[in-house]
Order: structure tokens, then C-alpha cells, then sequence
């Protein structure tokens, strides 16, 4: 059997190195600067070890940052010939869920609007038919991450790796395609996360515009969150899974949803997914 490195590189597509973006570069400085100054001056080492604790917060800071472009290539709106189209994103992350993921499906239809479903890798494993669903009725699927793991950002380089490579594997195994973009969970990372997605080919997705869906739960002011001043080239952030319920039950993104679509009609906006936006055909798996 191919071992899983095996087949990530069968599935990588990035030809040219990665190149570390500025700050990292700083940082690498910085650490060698502090630690050649230890080693001349050893009785100023608390300043050393405080000059790198520095630069651990600010790292740290930057990586929960989700709109940050400091840590690697970001795509922070639609690029500029999808705002010519008036073109916006709905992306919609944490699913599938069987029992929220049918119904808004059902509410893009009814407006002939297409979607990004940045899927967990084991919600679709353990809910596959749904998840190829999404695909038939012309969304697409992209990466989540295999586990949505809370200590996503604090992986290292392999952990990362198998997080995100695993999950490649599972989604194009069940959609036939391979994802190209790529959401961290809850938008927080860290320095090495770019060089992995960079070695599987996969673009950082962030967004403009989130309602807070997973723990706001008026409808009225996830709506007005994610429409006010809404224009082209909005890349929005909804959840079918992880949704937050109404004081009545139902799922917040199910209110939110049918509104939110007649906003975009009323602004003659058009609901793509992020490949038709940005140019990338489907990549085959």
C-alpha cells in the first residue's frame, strides 16, 4: 500500500520553492541575533530570552489574525475581474451536517446560487453521499482540515502535514476532485503552515465579512453583519456545521439564508464559488 507521504506527493502540484514571507525571515534573524548575543554576552541573556519571547507574541498575535498576510499569501476578497462581474463568495464551513447541509442546499437552489463548502474532512467521511451532494448540485468542496482540531495552530510541520494532507486524500476520494483551497480552523495558524499548503498546492481562504453564526443567535444580526455595505468581491463566512440555534431551535444560518440571498438579488451580486471566481478549473483527483 502507498504510504500517506507517498500519496500527498502524488497530489502535490506546487514546481517552484516556497519562500518565506518577510517576517518569518525577520524572526529567523531575530533568534540568531539573540542567540550569538547569549553566547558573547552571557550575563545579558534575560535580554536575549526576552527579545524572543517578543517575537513568539508577535507571531503569535499575527497567526490569530485571520486576515493576515504576514505568515503567507492570503486570499482576503474575490480578485479584481470577479468584482468586474460582480461576483461574491458564500463559503460555508464545519460541515456536512445531515441535518442543516440539505436544507441550505435546498435554499441555493431555489436562488440559482452556487457556494464553497469548506468541509471537515471526517463530517464528510462519516457522511459521504452528502458531501458528493454538494458537488452534484454544482458547489464546491474544499479543505477544513481532517478533525477541526482546537490545537490546529499549534501543530508542527508533520502534524500539519497529516492534518491537511489526510483530508486532501478523503475529500478527493469521495468528490473526485482534489480541493485547491484551504480554510484553518476558526481562521488561526501558525508560521509553518504555509510551507505545507504551499508543498499540497492549496491557497489560504480568509473572508471579509462573518456573522458569527456558531455563537450569535438572532438572525437579524448575523444578516446585518454579513450585508452591510455587502459589494462585490465579498468573500462570506457562514456554517452549516457547528450552527447556533434560534431561542425557537433552528439553525441560525437556515434564517439567516434566504434573506441574505435576496439582498444579493436586489444588488444584482452574483453568488459563485471561489474556483469560478478566481479561474482555477477542477482539479481532477
Amino acid at each position: 500500500m502507498m504510504s500517506m507521504h507517498a500519496e500527498l506527493s502524488a497530489t502535490t502540484g506546487a514546481t517552484t520553492p516556497w519562500r518565506p514571507p518577510l517576517l518569518v525571515k525577520a524572526s529567523v534573524a531575530w533568534h540568531v541575533g539573540a542567540g550569538v548575543a547569549a553566547a558573547a554576552l552571557p550575563i545579558e541573556w534575560p535580554w536575549a530570552a526576552g527579545a524572543v519571547a517578543l517575537n513568539h507574541a508577535l507571531l503569535t498575535a499575527t497567526g490569530l489574525w485571520p486576515r493576515s498576510i504576514w505568515l503567507g499569501p492570503n486570499l482576503l476578497r474575490l480578485p479584481p475581474a470577479a468584482v468586474a462581474r460582480r461576483e461574491v463568495a458564500l463559503t460555508i464551513d464545519d460541515g456536512p451536517d445531515p441535518e442543516v447541509t440539505p436544507a441550505v442546499l435546498d435554499l441555493l437552489d431555489a436562488h440559482g446560487a452556487r457556494a464553497t463548502f469548506f468541509c471537515i474532512a471526517d463530517q464528510a467521511r462519516a457522511h459521504p453521499a452528502l458531501c458528493r451532494e454538494i458537488a452534484r448540485r454544482g458547489h464546491s468542496v474544499q479543505n477544513h482540515s481532517q478533525r477541526h482540531s482546537h490545537r490546529f495552530s499549534m501543530l508542527g510541520l508533520r502534524g500539519l502535514a497529516e492534518e491537511i494532507g489526510q483530508a486532501q486524500l478523503t475529500l478527493a476520494d469521495i468528490t473526485g476532485q482534489r480541493p485547491s483551497f484551504f480554510r484553518a480552523p476558526a481562521g488561526l495558524r501558525s508560521p509553518l503552515l504555509a510551507p505545507v499548503l504551499h508543498r499540497l498546492d492549496l491557497q489560504l481562504v480568509s473572508w471579509t465579512r462573518r456573522g458569527y453564526d456558531t455563537v450569535q443567535k438572532q438572525p437579524g444580526r448575523v444578516l446585518e453583519r454579513l450585508s452591510d455595505g455587502l459589494g462585490a468581491g465579498d468573500i462570506l463566512l457562514l456554517h452549516d456545521g457547528h450552527a447556533a440555534r434560534t431561542p425557537s431551535g433552528r439553525p441560525v444560518v437556515l434564517e439567516v439564508l434566504p434573506a441574505l440571498l435576496q439582498r444579493l438579488d436586489a444588488a444584482a451580486l452574483r453568488p459563485v464559488t471561489l474556483p469560478r471566481a478566481v479561474g482555477t478549473e477542477a482539479v481532477a483527483a
